[in-house]
């Protein structure tokens, strides 16, 4: 069971506080941020606010000032006295933006990755057709597993994060069907050679270590897929991207979100 630090929602037309609603399977588009340290600071803040708004837009939700009231209920729910490490989710449909806030769990090396067949619905957007995933989400251990969602033979993403494979030392990722995460974004920027091609699951052995990257878990190397008996081979690049990841966190500065 999820334990949340607070749970809100307000009227989008006029951010009047209601009875919260989680909203997950409604028509509409969350992120979910990683808040931490006091004075909290937001992990790639500006691009998962962008990402929200324009995915919106897509979906035919449209406000004026969306992003200054989303800025204002944050600021309305967030101190400056209290020490974070949670998971910030937004989530907006057309009447109503929901906030929750609850602990980000560290993960653990020992990490197995469960594959479910199943392909998310628009799987390009972070759209709120999510109950599915859900249903398998809580009935696991998130600190060392995820679902790995295949669809057509072909790994897509997990549950929670994106997914990037390593063979002789380039960079994969699938081709299509999965959201390119903030985190993903920030990655494809420092390496510029991430290749796209089908993640077949038959050829999944051919490759030494599959990692998961996301805000809800940043940089995690996959250590088992149990059902088809693979295993990492090594820690290479999962340091690299580790380095990298660190450096995101230090110079993320603290504003008045």
């Amino acid at each position: 069971m999820v334990t949340y630090l607070l749970k809100k929602s307000y009227q989008l037309k006029n951010l009047k506080e209601i009875k919260f609603k989680d909203l997950w399977g409604d028509h509409g588009i969350f992120t979910t941020m990683w808040i931490f340290g006091k004075p909290p600071k937001i992990l790639f803040f500006d691009s998962h606010i962008k990402n929200l708004i324009k995915s919106l837009q897509i979906f035919g939700i449209k406000k004026k000032f969306l992003k200054k009231n989303i800025l204002e209920i944050i600021n309305k729910n967030l101190t400056t006295k209290k020490k974070y490490n949670h998971l910030l989710r937004i989530a907006v449909n057309k009447k109503i933006i929901s906030i929750s806030l609850r602990k980000r769990i560290r993960p653990k090396l020992d990490f197995n990755l469960k594959l479910v067949n199943l392909k998310r619905e628009k799987p390009q957007h972070k759209n709120l057709k999510y109950k599915k995933i859900l249903s398998y989400l809580k009935k696991m251990d998130n600190s060392k597993s995820d679902i790995g969602l295949i669809y057509n033979k072909k790994i897509l993403e997990t549950g929670t994060s994106n997914l990037l494979f390593i063979k002789d030392n380039k960079i994969y990722s699938p081709k299509k069907d999965y959201y390119e995460g903030n985190t993903y974004k920030f990655f494809k920027s420092k390496f510029k050679k991430i290749l796209k091609k089908d993640i077949l699951i038959r050829e999944l052995h051919n490759y030494e270590e599959i990692l998961l990257i996301g805000s809800g878990k940043g940089v995690v190397p996959v250590k088992t897929i149990k059902e088809i008996g693979w295993k990492r081979k090594n820690l290479n690049q999962y340091k690299i991207f580790a380095k990298y990841y660190r450096s995101a966190i230090n110079e993320c500065n603290h504003h008045r979100f």
